[in-house]
């Protein structure tokens, strides 16, 4: 199964955590264990009720990124990151063989095939990639079981 639910804006922050409620619920049901889902590159330093006290910066961040650009990012998607974050969290409380991730802003560029990846970090200097390659990315790991229960930043 893939996921790429997920708020566009702040006023639609709530679609990812009750969708993905909605879609594990089906997925119990029909027996399909499988998932791998679309958060965000923000993520990993949001608190939440399952990670209360979440790491102050992400070990792949750079100085631009944890000192200015987190705040300004911050300020303008707290609420669809807090969203991703429960969606997370819901994940990784499913039972489900889940793996998630995290893309910096996503464009609209042809796929490269050339992106960077990291396992339960961002990418260093990485502040975008091509919805393509996350889309290559997610069909990749379903047939990789050491992504299970993973988070894997994205990057070009």
């Amino acid at each position: 199964m893939l996921s790429g639910l997920g708020p566009h804006s702040n006023a639609d922050a709530g679609i990812a955590a009750q969708g993905t409620l909605a879609i594990v619920a089906a997925m119990k049901i029909t027996g399909v264990r499988r998932i791998v889902a679309v958060s965000a590159a923000p993520v990993s330093t949001v608190p939440t009720p399952g990670r209360p006290h979440p790491p102050k910066h992400d070990p792949g961040d750079g100085f631009y990124m944890r000192h200015l650009f987190s705040h300004v990012a911050s300020a303008m998607f707290g609420k669809v990151y807090a969203d991703l974050a429960r969606m997370e969290d819901i994940l990784a409380g499913s039972g489900l063989d889940w793996t998630v991730v995290r893309p910096p802003q996503l464009t609209g560029k042809p796929l490269t095939g050339t992106y960077r990846t990291a396992y339960g970090q961002n990418i260093r200097g990485g502040r975008s990639v091509p919805r393509a390659d996350v889309a290559h990315l997610m069909l990749a790991v379903l047939g990789r079981p050491g992504t299970i229960h993973q988070a894997i930043g994205i990057a070009s």
